[in-house]
């Protein structure tokens, strides 16, 4: 299949068309929107770096929607469909523009990484390839600008290139992916190399598993009017269908609208589901009123305040990744700060991409505090998030968190770690009602001296608490000494602060050479007191 089979799309029944979504991700100035223009037919109102800005800047600054169609190949057939939709989504490739990259990326069935032959993997390239992880399973790399190289050396440059980029994906869920040179925008003449590259995509693009049966979701990326029709908002179905006619809502704006009509690049449809890129027209709605954001089925969605999330660790971010601090966050389209806190479990840990195992988070249960989030492979990991604003997501949203304010050095990873959202609330203030639901503890230990023996038994003990302290908290709590005999608080001895303890069993000999038995016998040895512990737990979010 090549591009001069590229499909015509008048008169095409839209039901007939299946719809995938392609990434075009890489570092700034790789060619991607070239290569995007190269192998498109149709483009959106916002393709091709159409923006002024994006035109004064000689960069992509936004989303871009283009396609192309062909027949449809036999590895994907899908009753009822006939013709294949490719819809590439141009994402910007400057530092800057990361939260544009994440967004555009959680709509892709396969990722398109564009690398400049004569420079490599550069730092946005890297972190577009772990973005393509976490959000999809295919990948295609095109080795572009090939005509930038001298002819009689081109070849050796190319396969050198080719084993140096090897060794990297190797190293990463895709392996083996197939590497396809081209040269989008040569100085002189046609794109080179485009033909084979449409058929190495459309080869590597993978049969679609669609949810259609969910309540609807649509990624907005673009919003304007259009005199005399009404206010159309672009974007992608990312859950469920939708029809002309149906009652859609945008959440974070409390406002429900019928939908007037639809198209599919220029193409009129009465109904589209999960994957289809699709303009939806509404009327009285004020396109300035929203940029990017979420449509649903109204009621289906909550302004989220707080969250769990089951998450991993990216390995290479270098940083430490401290809980109790504010980190950037990406939920679909939005990215926004938010505190984290982070825990583990017992349970191994188990694959993100999907849905999370039922009963897998527990709130009967309890759950170790973390320090850091780290790259434990032994067991699953959590991470509480408090949204410093209220964020409109579905209840199992990708979330990936990122350091884009970060100082340290400029060619170092900025994406933190990636998840999944397993349990959220709408609490105004999720601190006094639904985090202390969460049983995050953190080990606590206090130390005291034993100063000397009542009797078999029993201890008296000090330099634990003070004489204010209210010794019912800590009655009936185990200790253990530093000779290793247990046993438990029993209460206050006098007002100064001192407490008894009661032992399991009786004193073992190695304490009672090292203790006195009454007063008279004169205060502890200094180099070798028998030190008493209290464990506590402490819950990190308990109400005080």
């Amino acid at each position: 299949m090549a591009a001069a089979a590229a499909t015509e799309t008048a008169g095409v029944d839209p039901g007939a068309i299946l719809n995938l979504n392609v990434g075009v991700l890489g570092h700034v100035d790789s060619g991607k929107t070239s290569l995007a223009k190269a192998l498109s037919t149709v483009a959106s109102t916002a393709a091709f770096d159409k923006n002024p800005q994006s035109k004064a800047r000689g960069i992509t600054l936004d989303l871009g929607f283009s396609s192309f169609m062909l027949p449809l190949p036999a590895h994907l057939q899908v009753p009822g469909k006939e013709l294949l939709q490719v819809t590439l989504v141009d994402c910007p490739g400057h530092a800057s523009l990361i939260k544009t990259i994440i967004g555009g990326a959680q709509i892709i069935d396969l990722m398109m990484l564009v690398i400049d032959v004569q420079k490599g993997i550069q730092t946005q390239t890297a972190e577009c390839l772990i973005i393509g992880e976490i959000t999809c399973d295919r990948l295609v790399v095109v080795i572009n600008k090939v005509d930038m190289l001298p002819e009689g050396d081109r070849e050796k440059q190319i396969e050198k290139m080719k084993l140096r980029l090897a060794k990297t994906f190797a190293q990463t869920r895709f392996k083996n992916p197939p590497m396809i040179t081209v040269a989008a925008n040569p100085g002189s003449g046609s794109p080179q190399g485009i033909e084979n590259l449409m058929d190495q995509l459309v080869q590597a693009l993978p049969r679609p598993a669609r949810q259609v049966d969910g309540p609807f979701q649509f990624a907005v990326d673009h919003c304007f009017p259009i005199k005399g029709q009404g206010t159309v908002l672009t974007g992608t179905i990312t859950r469920g269908r939708v029809k002309v006619d149906d009652m859609i809502e945008v959440p974070h704006l409390q406002v429900q609208r019928k939908v007037k009509s639809m198209q599919m690049f220029k193409r009129p449809v009465t109904s589209a589901v999960q994957g289809d890129r699709l303009g939806i027209c509404v009327t009285q709605f004020d396109a300035s009123s929203m940029e990017r954001g979420i449509l649903a089925a109204p009621g289906s969605m909550r302004a989220v305040t707080a969250a769990v999330a089951a998450v991993r660790r990216i390995r290479f971010y270098k940083q430490a990744l401290s809980s109790r601090t504010k980190i950037h966050v990406s939920v679909g389209h939005h990215t926004l700060l938010a505190t984290v806190l982070f825990f583990k479990s017992t349970q191994p840990k188990y694959e993100l991409d999907g849905p999370l195992p039922e009963g897998a988070l527990d709130f009967d249960t309890e759950y170790a505090f973390c320090d850091e989030l780290d790259t434990d492979e032994t067991c699953q990991q959590y991470a509480v998030l408090e949204f410093a604003t209220p964020v409109m997501c579905s209840p199992t949203s990708l979330v990936i968190g990122s350091r884009l304010d970060a100082q340290h050095d400029a060619s170092a990873c900025r994406l933190a770690f990636h998840g999944r959202l397993h349990a959220i609330t709408s609490e105004a203030d999720p601190r006094t009602s639904w985090l202390p639901s969460i049983r995050v503890y953190r080990d606590r230990v206090r130390e005291g001296t034993v100063e000397r023996v009542h009797d078999d038994y029993t201890l008296v003990c000090r330099d634990m608490f003070t004489k204010e302290t209210d010794m019912n908290k800590f009655a009936y709590k185990p200790i253990t000494l530093s000779t290793g005999d247990t046993g438990m608080i029993e209460g206050a001895f006098g007002q100064s602060g001192k407490f008894k303890v009661r032992l399991d069993e009786p004193l073992s000999q190695a304490a009672r050479d090292r203790l006195p038995k009454s007063r008279k016998q004169g205060p502890v040895i200094p180099d070798e007191p028998v030190l008493v512990a209290l464990h506590l737990r402490k819950y990190q979010f308990a109400n005080k």
